[in-house]
């Protein structure tokens, strides 16, 4: 885990600040949420609706007027420069799921300061649902939470969003990493990270994520007692390739790191 130079009480403000950026948020999430929606393609084939740009602009226009000096990195609209901190934020991270009106689909917001993730929220607005975390604290409806005492992979419940995240020799090591769980599940994107951190799956495993997809995901599994890293073990910051790979405990985490890099 990175040290970072910024106070305790720091952290409560800003977390604060977080939650009313999510609440402020969801009534608009959900006004989208299973109504008809144009879906737009974008370069890089992922989609895109008004739903998750008008989320972003309302987000976006509530940090700047707070924190005027701070960047900003979103999905839909891009680079606001500022100083050494900057929100992190996805609207909608499972644009898949939410168009398709599958609910586990949330939206997130990170701080982080000098490039590494400092606060983190995970909010689930169609199950009402929410992990906060500051360093050293992750909280699940306003409870601290945990993750699970697994030590091996022989008896981890292991998740990814899905299969088709991994081609070629990653493919290869996603099948013999997985196989190698007690049990696999897919689906669910950020939301499967705060079911790790509540101690109710073991393994996440991820690729072709951005810093919008796991910036926000770094404190809450790493405030909830878990590890979190780049496949090489490497802390994850904005500057990460976005291979990610969670575990509940550092021991299960080296053993899964063992058999990506085998």
């Amino acid at each position: 885990m990175v040290k970072l130079a910024v106070a305790v009480d720091d952290a409560d403000v800003y977390l604060s600040f977080a939650a009313e950026l999510a609440d402020a948020v969801r009534p608009i999430v959900l006004s989208y949420f299973r109504t008809p929606l144009d879906v737009i393609s974008k370069p890089d084939a992922s989609p895109v609706t008004i739903a998750d740009r008008t989320v972003e602009l309302h987000l976006r226009e509530r940090i700047e007027a707070r924190y005027p000096d701070h960047g900003i990195i979103g999905e839909e609209i891009g680079v606001k420069r500022g100083n050494a901190f900057t929100w992190v934020i996805d609207p909608i991270d499972g644009t898949k799921s939410f168009i398709t009106g599958f609910p586990l689909f949330g939206t997130l917001i990170s701080l982080t300061y000098e490039g590494q993730p400092f606060c983190g929220l995970i909010d689930a607005p169609a199950t009402g649902e929410r992990w906060m975390a500051k360093p050293g604290l992750t909280l699940f409806g306003g409870r601290l939470v945990r993750t699970s005492a697994c030590k091996a992979i022989a008896d981890a419940r292991f998740y990814t969003t899905s299969p088709d995240m991994f081609a070629n020799q990653d493919a290869e090591m996603f099948e013999r990493l997985s196989r190698s769980a007690k049990l696999r599940r897919f689906g669910g994107d950020c939301y499967i990270y705060g079911l790790l951190a509540s101690g109710h799956c073991d393994i996440v495993l991820e690729t072709g994520l951005q810093p919008y997809d796991y910036m926000a995901l770094v404190p809450i599994v790493q405030g909830a007692g878990g590890c979190i890293t780049d496949w090489k073990g490497s802390p994850l910051s904005i500057h990460s390739e976005g291979r990610v790979l969670a575990a509940a405990t550092p021991k299960l985490h080296a053993e899964a790191l063992a058999l990506i890099n085998r």
